[in-house]
């Protein structure tokens, strides 16, 4: 975490890649029991706050992602955070972004975390990191991975989570520009919810792979099936959490990078590389210090 003259705060809101994802059946409540590996990257948002004496929330960084300032998961989970904690200070947020909205790389829940973390921090509050995790699954399945901060085998609807060691890597990450909704997806006739349920063993072995929504992604969306078609010419392409996100895997930055170039003009893409665990854990255990 840093600060600056103005009173504001600095957080990281790394994004993260879904390496496989499966669904196993449809539960009785109408949510999907499904399983996942998360992967959480060295790039993502930026987030900053500055606490208030008034109470009050506000949103205050010209933004152009579409979404209100009354439906931003940010300022829900400030709201949730200062209830929680019985605290009467308020805050101003703001966020440089850099996650695509909707690609499936987790930034709407990324950033929503790290408000929970930091202004636990900022405001002494003193909620746990499950306290944490609990608020933030009120939020949306995603949020506490983030939370936590490690990479992780999740299960359940992704609130399950086994924290896991990932061996380095770096990506070549694609955004097709699509965005569907994540329930109008979960409604897809072709969608598979019967996946044999794996294990992080078989999932580590290799034998494990692909994500549930690419067959509907694909027939839905030309510019999802593209991405995904020149990428496989480059190594094993994939696409993350239910967005038009997609990506390929290497070894070392090298390797992605020589890829990159390769990469015809015309396509939205970057490399990251794998974090051993969230910049924002470093940032929370800084604070003070």
């Amino acid at each position: 975490m840093t600060s600056d003259a103005q009173g504001w705060s600095v957080w990281p809101a790394p994004a993260k890649l879904n390496l496989f994802l499966h669904i196993l059946c449809r539960r009785e409540d109408g949510y999907h029991d499904l399983q996942t590996v998360f992967q959480l990257l060295d790039w993502g948002d930026t987030v900053r706050l500055r606490l208030r004496d008034d109470g009050q929330v506000h949103r205050v960084s010209e933004v152009s992602y579409g979404v209100p300032e009354a439906q931003d998961l940010m300022v829900l989970a400030a709201k949730m955070l200062l209830t929680a904690a019985k605290n009467s200070k308020g805050v101003d947020i703001s966020v440089e972004k850099r996650i695509p909205v909707g690609g499936g790389f987790g930034g709407g829940s990324s950033d929503a975390a790290t408000v929970l973390v930091a202004l636990n921090q900022l405001c002494a509050a003193g909620l746990s990191e499950d306290q944490l995790a609990a608020l933030g699954r009120q939020l949306g399945a995603d949020v506490p991975v983030f939370v936590r901060g490690r990479n992780a085998w999740a299960e359940g609807i992704g609130e399950r989570l086994t924290p896991l060691d990932l061996p380095p890597a770096a990506y070549l990450i694609v955004d097709s520009g699509v965005s569907v909704p994540t329930a109008e997806l979960f409604q897809a006739a072709d969608l598979t919810r019967d996946a044999a349920p794996a294990t992080i063993s078989s999932f580590t072995s290799g034998v494990v792979r692909g994500n549930a929504f690419e067959p509907v992604l694909r027939r839905l969306h030309p510019a999802v099936d593209s991405a995904l078609r020149v990428l496989s010419q480059l190594g094993e392409a994939c696409l993350t959490g239910t967005g038009g996100g997609c990506f390929v895997r290497f070894a070392d930055r090298e390797a992605a990078e020589a890829a990159l170039h390769a990469l015809p003009s015309g396509f939205n893409a970057w490399l990251a590389m794998a974090a051993p665990h969230s910049p924002l854990l470093d940032a929370r255990g800084s604070y003070g210090s």
